[in-house]
């Protein structure tokens, strides 16, 4: 993927898409943003600080992230951490009460086909 790509893509408020995290450093391309396209069936879409909460849901929902993975390159998550989680399991954890915090300015617009704006700016820590 070209730096143009990337660049195009905007946040859900239509605005340019701010990094997510560089350590660790996240994102389906591991470029530190949540940048995506066609080839992330998993839509790698939403920033989120991770809590020991979602941490043990995510595990007992055969997701296990806070376990090192070293041959991937993935350092395992400790909670504080943020990460691109799949716009599918933020929903079921927000379903289920355990979504973890969300930064907005990091989130694909392409999010909301799957999210409702709504129900990230309850969990938004980067609105006043």
């Amino acid at each position: 993927m070209s730096e143009t790509f990337f660049k195009k893509q905007k946040n859900v408020f239509g605005e340019p898409l701010a990094p997510c995290s560089e350590q660790p450093l996240t994102g389906f391309f591991r470029t530190g943003s949540c940048h995506t396209a066609a080839n992330d069936f998993g839509m790698h879409t939403v920033c989120v600080e991770v809590t020991a909460a979602f941490l043990a849901f995510s595990k007992a929902h055969g997701n296990n992230l806070s376990t090192p993975l070293p041959e991937y390159g993935f350092p395992g998550l400790e909670p504080g951490d943020r990460w691109c989680l799949c716009a599918a399991r933020w929903k079921q954890a927000f379903e289920a009460g355990q979504a973890p915090r969300v930064i907005l300015a990091s989130t694909p617009e392409n999010t909301l086909q799957v999210i409702e704006l709504d129900d990230l700016k309850r969990y938004a820590l980067d609105l006043s």
